[in-house]
Parts: structure tokens; C-alpha cells; sequence
């Protein structure tokens, strides 16, 4: 076998150096690389509802032919899950909801009696529209910030026909800001299984319709009857984001 001369020596042991330092480089150029802003962004929060809370939604939804609205109720360690709706007294057209002021202060006073914090039955409002747009319409912006704009956060949730969704978190306190956020059904609770006769009498209790008498129908009537059990089983496409 040849022996190496020293020339050789000298430029193996250069271009081992070289290859380490390539290496070296190519770490630091990995740990020094920045993903684009877009997905730098940190992970919106997510409404969640248990399956007993969407039933009651749905069958209260459906109930009538207006809006109807609600808090929602929430665990203690998840602000976020909502695991009741609790109807307040209210009068709701095709258009609107709206909750009557003493019957509110009484809803509050007994959830606090309850032993529950402002946070887990005052921050997560909860409506439907009986066509398939959820967007917030300016009524319901003006009542979001009205009603909710002294809150230190809240949300807006809005449920459709054929199970579209809108929710939309706004922080009033520090640095404001509002995100839409994703829906979900967490299937890891339990489902309780529906109550009719008790949704029955909260929604007759709690609503009063406002009817007027118009010459045509509204696009709204002459829209197809929607089943809410139908919705429960096949609408998984119109929630936002992946069903747990």
C-alpha cells in the first residue's frame, strides 16, 4: 500500500475539518431557522360542548321558529366546556333575543346561591338563528358589546340550521383582542341522554315569541323542516375544527 505523504495528511485532515464545520453550520442554520409568522401563531382555545349540553341545544333550537338564547355553564377548571344551557326569560323574534333584565339579575343570584362563580354561568352566550347563516348580525354585535363589553372576557356562540357554527372570544380587560375560535362536541363525557319533557318546560316557561303577521312568508318558513336529531347524528361537516 502507498503511504500517505504528509501533503495528503494535511488536506485529509483539512477536509475533515471542513465536513465538521458544514455540519456544525448546518446545526446552527437548523436551531437558527424560524417558522413563518402564519405558524408561529399560538393555538386558539376551543368552545367545547358536552353531549347532554348540544342535544339540549339542538332540541331547544328546533323547539320554535325564532332565536333562542341562553347562558352557558360551565366546569370550574374549564371555562371553556360548556356542560349546561340555562334559558332565561326572554322575547325572541326571527331576528332577535331578548333576555328580561330582573329575570337575568335572578338567574345570577341563584347560580352564585349554587355555590358556582361569575365566570363558569356569565361569560359564554349562547344563541340560535333559525336559518343556516350563524355570522352575528348587528343586532347581535351590538348586544355582544352591550351586555358583555364590561365582562373581563365572553363569548359569542351562535348555532344554525344543519349544525353551523360561529364562535368568536373577545377579552375586554388588558390587551383587548377577540378571536373566532373553533367548536368541538368532547365525546370524552358522558352523555346523559336527552330530557324532553324538562326541555319542554324550560323553553315554555322561559320564551315568548313575538309573531307579526306578514303577507308572504319568510325565507325562514318556507325553509325546509330541519329534524334536530338529524343534526346530532349527520352535521359532524358543519363544526369547526376536528370532533374529539
Amino acid at each position: 500500500s502507498v503511504m500517505p505523504t504528509a501533503a495528503n495528511v494535511v488536506y485529509l485532515k483539512m477536509k475533515g475539518a471542513l465536513i465538521v464545520m458544514r455540519k456544525k453550520n448546518s446545526k446552527k442554520q437548523r436551531k437558527n431557522f424560524r417558522k413563518p409568522m402564519f405558524q408561529q401563531q399560538t393555538r386558539l382555545p376551543q368552545l367545547r360542548f358536552s353531549p347532554t349540553a348540544w342535544a339540549k341545544l339542538l332540541y331547544l333550537r328546533d323547539y320554535g321558529d325564532t332565536e333562542v338564547g341562553g347562558f352557558g355553564i360551565t366546569t370550574e377548571d374549564d371555562l371553556l366546556l360548556v356542560q349546561d344551557l340555562q334559558l332565561v326569560e326572554q322575547t325572541c323574534s326571527l331576528a332577535h333575543v331578548a333576555f328580561d333584565d330582573e329575570a337575568v339579575a335572578n338567574f345570577f343570584d341563584d347560580q352564585v346561591d349554587a355555590g358556582l362563580r361569575p365566570e363558569q354561568f356569565g361569560r359564554i352566550w349562547i344563541h340560535t338563528h333559525p336559518g343556516d347563516c350563524p355570522l352575528p348580525s348587528q343586532i347581535d354585535e351590538k348586544t355582544f358589546s352591550r351586555v358583555f363589553g364590561r365582562s373581563d372576557w365572553a363569548v359569542m356562540f351562535i348555532l344554525a340550521r344543519q349544525g353551523r357554527t360561529y364562535a368568536r372570544l373577545k377579552f375586554n380587560v388588558g390587551p383587548t383582542a377577540e378571536y373566532e375560535i373553533p367548536v368541538k362536541r368532547d365525546y370524552s363525557h358522558a352523555f346523559a341522554g336527552c330530557d324532553p319533557e324538562r326541555w319542554d318546560d324550560e323553553y315554555l316557561t322561559h320564551v315568548h315569541p313575538q309573531h307579526k303577521s306578514r303577507l308572504f312568508q319568510s325565507e325562514f318558513e318556507r325553509a325546509a323542516d330541519y329534524d334536530w336529531e338529524e343534526d346530532w347524528l349527520f352535521a359532524e361537516y358543519g363544526l369547526k375544527g376536528e370532533q374529539i
